[in-house]
């Protein structure tokens, strides 16, 4: 169900969206005991009121129903990966070298334009984190979630969900190769450079002996290889919108044959439990809930812009999907660049003498036969997905891969060290390199 008009909404009703963003930076920081006890009251409390107040007082329960429906489909895919690629193990062999690390960290950028940047990671972080147990450390985390969770997945829409949008409304399918790949390569060049220079530290603090003799007896392996088809299915499942809830239903089917035909042995060897998924269920219904009133905020907003540059969508879009989810927040701002820049009167026309196309492909084709508006979609893509590697929440597989790792045993930093220690550091000089190349004019 989708609503037809976007409701006025006060700011006020930000303010739990901003509550959860702060309690999910500061509550492990701060007072981990009772926000590793109440964390889901306080994700679904906060969601409740917002609910509550679109149902009652705004009368747009239709906002919320979409929502929920969004986060079933969200959770069933996340879910399903999660399962699917816990019945896959891969043993590799000998040890991480920095510059094993690169081809890894680039072989995954390039899967995750096939798999999506869910299903890339979900298949790649556990052999990730095994390969470099000797010396693993937070680093090797995050590089992971910027490269393989986020950037990586900029070429295709089965990338990211905001592409996948982008498609839908009548994006061809290759256009985002074709014109963001140049973005994508200097994306990727930088961070990989980066984690090489950090990686090579790390690797050179271990004696040469020593990884020698821990990984002399290692050996590649792969097991729960049958679980390869689920995986195919789930993707073929993405693409699916009709009938409702079908995608969703195969999904999960697609999970449940995964864990009743894969050993109880391949789970343990991966160290498969519920908690991480369990974890980012919870916290995301707090997340999409509160969010609900910041999408429609933006959305009744972001038309009043005055004479902006590719530069401010890119950013602006970008900054927001650090927080927000990304695929809602692409789709806010393509809708404020074509309600800027297309007359209706002309989409009209148009639309009155070739009835086979919709609207959105008549307006899409606009910024397609136009090279200055090409730059402002391009602009609206690259931010949506690069930017979400800024924090933990900004895009769906981010708080996945720190909750494996987590639960492993393996250091990750907290919400705001995240930020502090990697985002402003490494993802800002890269996002404002890609700036600088692209669109600043």
């Amino acid at each position: 169900m989708e609503s037809a008009v976007t409701p006025e909404v006060p700011v006020f009703l930000v303010a739990p969206f901003v509550l959860l963003l702060t309690a999910i930076a500061l509550g492990p920081l701060w007072f981990a005991d009772w926000w590793g006890k109440h964390y889901a009251k306080v994700a679904a409390g906060l969601a409740a009121f917002v609910a509550a107040v679109y149902f009652i007082a705004l009368r747009e329960p239709a906002r919320v129903i979409e929502t929920a429906e969004q986060y079933f489909s969200f959770i069933a895919l996340v879910g399903s990966l999660f399962v699917v690629s816990g019945g896959i193990h891969i043993t590799v062999k000998g040890e991480a070298t920095p510059l094993a690390n690169v081809v890894f960290l680039f072989i995954g950028a390039l899967a995750a334009n096939l798999l999506g940047t869910t299903g890339a990671s979900m298949l790649l972080i556990r052999p990730w984190l095994r390969m470099n147990k000797y010396r693993v450390t937070a680093h090797h985390v995050v590089f992971f979630i910027f490269i393989v969770s986020n950037v990586g997945g900029s070429l295709t829409p089965v990338g990211d969900p905001p592409l996948f949008l982008g498609y839908l409304m009548g994006v061809p399918f290759w256009w985002t190769a074709r014109h963001c790949l140049p973005m994508w390569c200097a994306g990727v060049g930088v961070l990989l450079a980066m984690f090489y220079c950090v990686d090579q530290k790390n690797h050179l603090s271990v004696p040469a002996a020593v990884r020698r003799e821990k990984t002399a007896h290692e050996t590649w392996r792969f097991e729960g290889l049958h679980n390869l088809c689920f995986l195919a299915i789930i993707l073929v499942a993405t693409t699916l919108n009709h009938p409702p809830f079908l995608r969703e239903f195969l999904m999960l089917a697609a999970a449940a044959g995964s864990w009743f035909t894969t050993p109880k042995a391949v789970h343990e060897s991966n160290h498969f439990n519920w908690a991480p998924v369990k974890e980012v269920a919870i916290l995301f219904i707090g997340i999409f809930g509160t969010m609900i009133p910041a999408l429609d905020w933006l959305q009744a907003n972001a038309t009043r812009l005055h004479d902006p540059n590719p530069g401010l969508f890119y950013f602006g879009s970008g900054t927001l999907s650090s927080v927000l989810d990304n695929a809602p927040t692409y789709l806010c701002f393509l809708k404020a660049a074509i309600g800027r820049f297309v007359d209706p009167a002309a989409v009209a026309r148009v639309h009155a003498d070739h009835q086979s196309l919709t609207l959105n492909q008549i307006q899409i084709s606009y910024f397609l036969g136009d090279v200055k508006l090409k730059a402002y979609l391009l602009a609206i893509s690259v931010g949506s997905v690069f930017f979400g590697a800024n924090t933990y929440i900004g895009n769906g597989p981010n708080f996945l891969v720190k909750a494996i790792a987590d639960h492993q045993k393996v250091h990750t930093p907290t919400f705001l060290n995240y930020v502090v220690k990697y985002t402003l550091p490494f993802m800002l000089p890269m996002v404002l390199v890609v700036w600088f190349l692209f669109f600043r004019a």
